[in-house]
């Protein structure tokens, strides 16, 4: 039985099923074969979908899954550290954190394995999962979890904040895709944890008015708008927009990095104090 089918038989309700059907020799599954290891080992850009029909459909990008790549084997072993980290924390867990740089400063199993203090003080006490990777797109966050990302888990609550880093390639998908890629990345989270309070997080601005960037992610979340998922009693969404823009649409730069992308400490207690009227009912702290 196809993968897509099992999708369905698995999530009634969602109808999950990729827009096109990944490459991989491996789609699910951990560890990886050896045909899976050789075919991630390519360049992201020679596995994308539509490469193996010679067909350019960059609008399907963001939605199907991609394992990430640094070059070498940097990615994977990443995402083998997380794996790892994952199983010895298999069972119950309060929150289960998904995302890029963002989520991984939260405080990671890759770096000193320490939940910053904007996290401990909202959320004493709450065993916290963080599989956040610096620099992934939606689609290789859908790769992790379909190879063992979240395996063996049994969250409470998840949180999603994914789509910044599709921003690089928009010129080419358009904002529409990339908001699909989010919407995939909360399906499959809904399917795989059909009991967990899902919170997908809008995309936080960066940068500037009129930079490309910038003007991409307001439009990116206006799609994500118009895909309805907090139609599903699950999800709860989160806009933090304004919490991170003047009023003249310029952001708070105390609540930024100088790189005007990621978050200072400050900027996560505002991110925290946002997320705590919707996390902690589904954790019960």
């Amino acid at each position: 039985m196809c993968r897509a089918v099992c999708f369905l038989l698995a999530a009634p309700l969602l109808g999950l099923e990729y827009a096109h059907k990944p490459a991989d020799p491996q789609p699910t599954g951990w560890p990886l074969t050896a045909e899976e290891s050789a075919f991630i080992a390519k360049p992201e850009f020679e596995r994308r979908p539509g490469r193996e029909i010679n067909k350019h459909l960059p609008h399907l990008w963001p939605a199907v899954p991609s394992a990430g790549s640094w070059g070498g084997t940097s990615w994977v072993d990443t995402h083998a550290k997380l794996v790892d980290h994952v199983r010895k924390n298999a069972g119950p867990c309060d929150v289960l954190l998904v995302g890029d740089s963002i989520t991984q400063q939260w405080g990671s199993p890759l770096d000193k394995g320490v939940l910053n203090a904007a996290w401990l003080k909202a959320f004493p006490g709450a065993k916290t999962i963080n599989i956040g990777i610096g620099g992934d797109k939606a689609q290789n966050v859908l790769w992790r979890l379909d190879h063992g990302g979240v395996d063996g888990l049994q969250p409470k609550a998840v949180v999603l904040m994914i789509g910044n880093n599709n921003m690089f390639f928009t010129p080419e998908t358009g904002v529409a895709a990339a908001a699909k890629g989010v919407e995939a990345c909360a399906r499959n989270l809904r399917e795989k944890f059909p009991d967990a309070a899902l919170i997908v997080v809008k995309i936080l601005p960066c940068h500037a008015p009129k930079v490309r960037f910038y003007e991409d992610i307001l439009l990116t979340n206006a799609e994500i708008d118009r895909l309805n998922l907090g139609a599903d009693p699950k999800i709860k969404m989160l806009d933090l927009t304004k919490d991170f823009l003047n009023a003249d649409g310029t952001i708070k730069k105390a609540l930024f990095t100088p790189d005007n992308i990621h978050l200072s400490l400050e900027g996560y207690a505002v991110y925290a104090a946002r997320l705590e009227p919707l996390l902690k009912p589904a954790i019960g702290r």
